[in-house]
Order: structure tokens, then C-alpha cells, then sequence
């Protein structure tokens, strides 16, 4: 049976997904595995036999890409926007790196280590591509393999258990931004009171809140995004909660009358599925809808979370937004929108291709450092570097770099065990064969006590800025350089700032891990 798995690897690799898939879902205290059962099913067969974690170097490199490349795709969207309130935060990641390097080198002298160990551990702890640094700063030494094997796993469990106690946790983030999944949106049908201009109503000129119908003698129309209201005109506010409510005592008070929404003979609302190549791409104040279907869009579902429709929100492709459109317009909407399920599903090969492919050059470019040390982002931060560039441009003449939020997340999903399985299948003999040595023991306590040093800088550091629980613990993920900490994190909590500041300190933590792991091996 062995020699069958070991000249079949894709069933090896298989069997492995499978499996980890069981143990995913089986709840340890706080945790459960998820993702990772697949790095921890690996561990356990390739153990039994080391021919089972050979030959899969280029899958294991192809499910990093996929993986770090979508992630890029999502957190370009938003990270220029958040830079203000991460910049901060970043530096705390290095510092806190520094500081891991720090504790590892003093740690690992008080134990006995080997300074391959140190490095391998710092880049297995770390889920880092500095691996490559490591061994040939060291010259291959076997010491620096193994201190990554057993440091790798370490890391998941360690990350895992900070994660759960961190992530739903609500301290006080003053600087930091609201989540629009916890915020959520509300529209209220009221009464106006008192003339007034549509730019003096609180929170309309910041696009706060938005208007959709409007009701003025008897004729209900679509709300323009000028001109007065009325005495006795009754309007459809739309916001968050907090925002609609002083939008409403603004103006008036809610109508007691039937909501604005239940009057569909002239205006008429409806959710349309983004799959339009020309509305792809583009901000929602470059679609112009009042003019061409005299129209307004209030609000846009993208995966799990429900966003208001501000003018300068770029549309994804799957994205389902709230039109409210004159009733004669509703099928003129659905050809301009695309609302078609057949054409958003599909993949756009060519971009992804295009969008991997310079993900992959940037990765292999090797660059010289004073002091003999050498940079290179290899095949996981180039992607996501990559990605998260291109995630900010959207797109870029006739190229539509966005993924569909289904494709991006399965992508991602399906990269993520992809590597870790082939990672665990890799790692398992040197695992098992150093787990419960003395040394073996040594390196698993310097990666556990290192690795919380650097949370204790990071986690501290974001509730001092003043950052929110989710926003540092994206940003710890990010920090960690884990995947599976991120699929954790959020399959916790529906935030999107936690994969903002992942792909944040993700990629400079990268290039800060990949110049330390040098000098720690010197």
C-alpha cells in the first residue's frame, strides 16, 4: 500500500485533503483546525513513510500562489485607504520581529542550540519564505531543516490559540474604522418636517446616508442627488443606524404611513448581480446611473458584507447591488448591470494568469545586500505583493484584475490546503524523528516562547494606537505570515479589516524576516 501512495502522489496529496478535512472539524478546547487539518494529517502520514512528501515542490508552490495572490486581490481593495491607521501597526510588526530574532538568538545560545536550529526555527515559527535565506546562509545544514519542521506546526497551534483569545474581543479602537459587516445598514421611510436642502441633511454630503425614494404629493419618484425637500414629502433614508437616525431627526420623524418600498407601480428596487465587463472595474460615481436609468444605487453586497454605495466604491465582479430605478428602466438595468450568474462564475484566465505570472517574476528576483546578505520575495510574498497592487488598480485598460468574491474565496481555499498538505507530507519524518528529542523539545519551547514575545509586541501595540481587536488580529496573522491563522481568524469573526492588515504586515513582514534570518545564522 505504501508503494502505491508513494508512486501516485496526487492521491497521496488527496487522501491528505480529505482527512484533514475530518480532523478540521473536530474542536480541540478553542480551537478547530479547519485549513489546517491538512498540515496535521500531513505530518501524521508522511511520517510513516518519507517517500510520500516527494515530488510535490511544484504543488506545494502552486497552492502558496494561489493562496497569497487572492488574499493580495482582496486586501489591495482597501489597503491605500487604510495605510493611515496600519502604518503604525507595521512598525510594530518589525519591531516585534526584531525582537523575535532577538529572543530566539538569546534563548537558543541558553539552550544549546545550534544557530541553523535558531534560523529555521525563526523561519518555521514564522511560516516564512526566508526558509530559503536560512538554508544558504547556513549552507544547507540539516539543523536549519529541522528546526523549521518542527517550528512550523508549532506556530499554527500557538497562532491558533493567541487568535481565539483576541479575536472577538471588542477593546476600545478609536482610530480605528467601523466595520461595515458590525455596522450594518438600515432604511427608514420619513416624513419631513421642515424645508430644507438635501446638502445641510447630517451625513448626506460625507455619503453617510443616501436617498432612494422620494414621495411629494401623492408621486413617488426616484430621489435626485440635489434639490430641496418639502414640508409632508416623505423620503427613504438609508445608512447605518446611528447615521440614519440623526439624518431622521434632521429632517423629521419616521413615517407612520406604509414604507416608501411597499409602492412598487412607478419606482421599483431590485438586486443586481455585477457581471457587466463595463461596469467591472468601475467607481460607482463613473456609472452614472441617475443618467442613464434614472436611477441610484444605496447599497452593495460583496460576500457577507453590506456596504452603502459611496461614489467612489470600485465594483467587483459578483457583487450584488440595490438599484432603485424607474419601473419602465428595470430591464434597461439588467443589461447595463450584466445579472448573470453564468458569465460571474466563470474564471478569467488570462488575467489570473497574467496577475500570477508577475506575482511569480517579482518573487524570483534576487537582489544583492551590503554584508553578503541577499533579498528575494519568493513565491508567496511576490504574489501577494503583486496581487495587492493590482487589487488597488481593479483594473488596467482592457484587464479586470478582480476575481468574483465565489472564485477568489474558493481559489483561496483550495491553494491553502493544497500547501499546507504538501507542506505536512514534506515535514513529517524530520517531525516525528525530532519531536520528542531533547533537541527537538528544546527548539519546539524557543518557538513558543519567541513567538509570544513577538504577539505581546504586536497585539500591545495595535490596542495603544488605539487599532481595533480584529484590525491586530489580522494584523498578528499577517505578522505570523500563517495562512491557516487567517482562514481562522475569520471563520471566527466577518470582518474585512482582518485581511486588510494581514496583507499589510504580511508583506513587510516578509522582507524583514527574510534580512533577519541571515543574521540570526551568522
Amino acid at each position: 500500500m505504501l508503494d502505491f501512495l508513494a508512486t501516485h502522489p496526487l492521491l497521496t496529496l488527496m487522501v491528505v485533503l480529505s482527512t484533514g478535512a475530518l480532523l478540521g472539524q473536530i474542536r480541540f478546547g478553542p480551537l478547530r483546525f479547519g485549513a489546517a487539518g491538512a498540515l496535521f494529517m500531513g505530518l501524521v502520514i508522511g511520517a510513516v513513510d518519507g517517500r510520500l512528501g516527494e515530488g510535490l515542490g511544484v504543488v506545494k508552490s502552486l497552492g502558496v500562489v494561489l493562496f497569497c495572490y487572492t488574499v493580495g486581490l482582496a486586501a489591495g481593495s482597501t489597503f491605500l485607504s487604510d495605510l493611515r491607521r496600519q502604518w503604525a501597526l507595521m512598525v510594530a510588526g518589525v519591531v516585534g520581529l526584531v525582537a523575535m530574532a532577538a529572543t530566539g538568538l538569546a534563548l537558543g545560545r541558553l539552550l544549546g542550540l545550534e544557530p541553523a536550529h535558531v534560523a529555521g526555527a525563526f523561519a518555521g515559527v514564522l511560516t516564512s519564505p526566508a526558509i530559503d535565506a536560512a538554508i544558504t546562509a547556513t549552507n544547507g545544514s540539516g539543523d536549519t531543516l529541522v528546526g523549521y519542521a518542527l517550528a512550523y506546526p508549532t506556530g499554527v497551534v500557538v497562532g491558533m490559540l493567541v487568535v481565539a483569545l483576541v479575536v472577538g474581543r471588542r477593546w476600545p479602537g478609536s482610530r480605528d474604522n467601523r466595520s461595515l459587516a458590525e455596522a450594518g445598514l438600515t432604511a427608514v421611510t420619513t416624513h419631513v418636517t421642515r424645508e430644507t436642502e438635501l446638502s445641510q441633511v447630517p451625513g448626506f454630503s460625507s455619503q453617510a446616508v443616501k436617498f432612494s425614494y422620494l414621495e411629494r404629493d401623492g408621486d413617488i419618484r426616484v430621489a435626485r442627488g440635489h434639490g430641496p425637500l418639502l414640508v409632508d414629502d416623505r423620503v427613504l433614508v438609508v445608512g447605518s443606524p446611528e447615521d440614519v437616525a440623526r439624518a431622521v431627526d434632521f429632517l423629521g420623524h419616521a413615517s407612520e404611513q406604509d414604507d416608501l418600498t411597499h409602492q412598487r407601480r412607478d419606482v421599483d428596487f431590485r438586486r443586481f448581480l455585477v457581471s457587466s465587463p463595463a461596469v467591472v472595474g468601475r467607481t460607482i460615481g463613473e456609472l452614472n446611473v441617475h443618467g442613464r436609468l434614472h436611477g441610484i444605487i444605496t447599497r452593495v453586497r460583496r460576500g457577507d458584507l453590506d456596504m452603502l454605495a459611496r461614489e467612489e466604491l470600485v465594483l467587483q465582479p459578483g457583487d450584488r447591488v440595490l438599484a432603485v430605478v424607474p419601473r419602465e428602466q428595470m430591464d434597461e438595468a439588467v443589461d447595463f448591470f450584466g445579472d448573470s450568474e453564468r458569465r460571474v462564475s466563470q474564471v478569467d484566465a488570462l488575467t489570473l494568469g497574467l496577475g500570477t505570472s508577475l506575482g511569480l517574476l517579482a518573487g524570483a528576483l534576487v537582489l544583492p545586500l551590503p554584508g553578503g546578505l541577499r533579498f528575494s520575495l519568493g513565491a508567496a510574498a511576490g504574489p501577494l505583493v503583486v496581487g495587492m497592487v493590482l487589487g488597488a488598480l481593479h483594473r488596467t485598460g482592457p484587464f479586470r484584475w478582480d476575481l468574483p468574491q465565489a472564485v477568489n474565496a474558493t481559489l483561496r481555499q483550495l491553494g491553502l490546503m493544497i500547501f499546507l498538505a504538501a507542506v505536512g507530507l514534506a515535514s513529517g519524518p524530520a517531525f516525528v524523528s525530532q519531536a520528542f528529542t531533547g533537541t527537538g523539545l528544546r527548539v519546539v519551547a524557543l518557538s513558543v516562547v519567541s513567538l509570544l514575545v513577538g504577539a505581546a509586541f504586536v497585539l500591545a501595540g495595535a490596542r495603544l494606537i488605539g487599532l481595533s481587536a480584529q484590525r491586530a488580529t489580522g494584523g498578528f496573522a499577517g505578522f505570523v505570515g500563517q495562512p491557516a491563522i487567517l482562514a481562522f481568524a475569520t471563520s471566527r469573526v466577518n470582518d474585512e479589516r482582518i485581511e486588510s492588515a494581514y496583507g499589510a504586515l504580511f508583506a513587510l513582514g516578509t522582507i524583514a524576516k527574510i534580512l533577519l534570518v541571515q543574521l540570526i545564522a551568522r
